[in-house]
């Protein structure tokens, strides 16, 4: 008897991809693995990214018209294989009926470059997606090679664009890449883009996590979605995951952080449950009761709200104040009553010191390093609050240079004297109102730079906690380095850095903490 098909599309080609489709059928689907052009049996070139608008549907049409088939597909898993059912929502074929993409990638967006911003965190990937007609695991699981390669391009100087010639070996695709450093059309044409979401009516799962290096990029189709296509079927799941807990269901202790017990779930169960749900008109999974569903983190509770911006039902807008609060400054609900600033300066040719320290590992930490930025800290709250969804803000600043690379992190001061990582921001200001079109800073003028490409969190603090922000200059082995001249970023070097960075940060600054009261 024909059934529908469970369709996973991927670039991760090995033995183990009988077993995901094995899987599958356990689960009562027709199971396909498609595999990215050049992939195992291929005799074409190995692409990532670029063809997966075209070849997924391909395979689509294939399953369409097998006698096994009931003409019915959906797709399923994470990351980059996340990304190629978005890849084939582009051009949606008659017979997708549904996606549950976990951790979605978007190429352009999360990486290899995070709000215009190049990162090295995953750059062994190419080499362990292209290397061969499955996958170069010797290479890329070589962390001392990939730690040491960042390391000693820091302390080089030299320009991004030559940090293969550090590790020794020619990265073609990061070459490829680093041709657009803007989200231009060439990373526009792999996925949804803008209106192409208007005709994407089929259902929709997301899964993806508050520690997930990919966030940004899933919760940005998921916008996109519901912007362009008001009656968008869109759903999400979210909760205490990082990039592979989100792809199982959790785990009980994420990076030091001891997580609820209620955030523990399967992610397969709930994968062909939703699957029975939209092909098989089964009942939809217990875990979705609305559009929205979030974990409150110290809560142990699941919240179910219709919106993004049900999940708040206020902002906190705290000003960067430039009056002292002990060791740091005051990050006030209290507009300034006069036009003050704090300076900062970034010395690019230091290379024994690093700025901005962002990234939540461990999630718990018993003391902040603030690695030179500025500390902002509230007073402390006379109740319990619930810090819900992704903060956004607008900068005022002042620069001696043309851009600059801005890193911005919120804790949670617990009444214990620890930090808790809640969420951060990384970003370049010439690029702040526009992905595609960079717009240099004017030395000396007071620019405004908004943001709001943060990660989302919820998570339950109780009286007498505190919100601080870090704020800094991103300047680190971690990512290319913005030295401020105009240029192509990918091109300054060391050279660039006569003239130190100099900024004030002015106190009319303001972030906006989304908040359940």
């Amino acid at each position: 008897m024909p059934q529908p098909t469970a369709l996973l599309f991927t670039i991760y080609a090995g033995p183990f991809n009988w077993y995901q489709a094995k899987e599958a059928a356990a689960y009562g689907y027709a199971g396909v693995v498609g595999l990215t052009r050049g992939k195992g049996q291929s005799p074409d070139e190995i692409v990532p990214y670029e063809h997966e608008v075209d070849d997924v549907n391909a395979v689509i049409d294939w399953i369409a018209h097998q006698s096994w088939s009931n003409g019915k597909v959906g797709m399923y898993s994470g990351s980059y294989n996340g990304f190629a059912q978005w890849a084939a929502t582009k051009h949606l074929h008659p017979a997708l009926k549904t996606i549950v993409p976990y951790v979605a990638a978007i190429p352009g967006q999360g990486l290899p470059m995070e709000n215009n911003v190049f990162i090295t965190a995953n750059y062994g990937w190419a080499f362990y997606v292209t290397n061969n007609k499955y996958l170069d695991d010797k290479t890329y699981n070589d962390p001392q090679r990939w730690i040491n390669m960042q390391n000693k391009w820091y302390a080089s100087g030299i320009a991004y664009r030559k940090i293969d010639s550090i590790d020794g070996t020619p990265n073609k695709w990061l070459q490829r890449w680093l041709k657009h450093p803007a989200y231009d059309e060439y990373w526009q044409h792999m996925v949804p883009y803008k209106q192409d979401y208007e005709h994407i009516n089929i259902p929709v799962l997301t899964i993806t996590g508050y520690y997930d290096d990919g966030q940004i990029s899933a919760l940005h189709y998921l916008k996109e979605h519901y912007k362009y296509n008001k009656n968008a079927k869109h759903y999400l799941i979210i909760g205490p995951y990082d990039h592979f807990g989100a792809q199982r269901g959790g785990i009980p202790e994420l990076r030091g952080y001891t997580v609820d017990p209620v955030a523990l779930i399967s992610t397969p169960d709930i994968t062909f449950q939703w699957f029975d749900y939209i092909l098989k008109n089964g009942p939809k999974p217990a875990i979705i009761q609305d559009k929205i569903n979030y974990e409150v983190m110290g809560a142990n509770t699941w919240k179910h709200v219709s919106s993004l911006k049900k999940m708040h039902n206020t902002f906190l807008t705290l000003y960067l104040s430039d009056i002292k609060s002990g060791d740091h400054y005051q990050l006030s609900e209290k507009k300034p009553d006069h036009t003050g600033f704090l300076p900062q300066e970034v010395d690019f040719a230091d290379r024994n010191s690093s700025n901005n320290n962002y990234y939540p590992d461990p999630i718990v930490i018993d003391s902040l390093d603030a690695a030179h930025g500025l500390v902002f800290i509230t007073e402390p709250f006379n109740e319990p609050i619930s810090v819900n969804g992704a903060f956004q803000g607008q900068l005022k600043a002042s620069i001696n240079k043309n851009d600059m690379d801005i890193g911005i992190t919120l804790y949670e001061l617990m009444t214990d004297g620890r930090y808790f990582h809640l969420a951060y921001f990384l970003g370049r200001a010439s690029y702040a109102k526009d992905l595609t079109q960079r717009k240099l800073l004017l030395p000396g003028l007071i620019e405004t730079i908004p943001f709001e490409r943060s990660r989302m969190v919820s998570r339950q603090l109780s009286k007498g906690s505190r919100l601080v922000i870090v704020l800094n200059i991103n300047k680190n082995p971690f990512s290319q380095i913005n030295y401020g001249t105009g240029k192509d970023v990918i091109d300054e070097t060391i050279l660039d850095a006569k003239e130190p960075l100099r900024i004030k940060w002015y106190n009319n600054s303001f972030i906006k903490i989304p908040v359940w009261k």
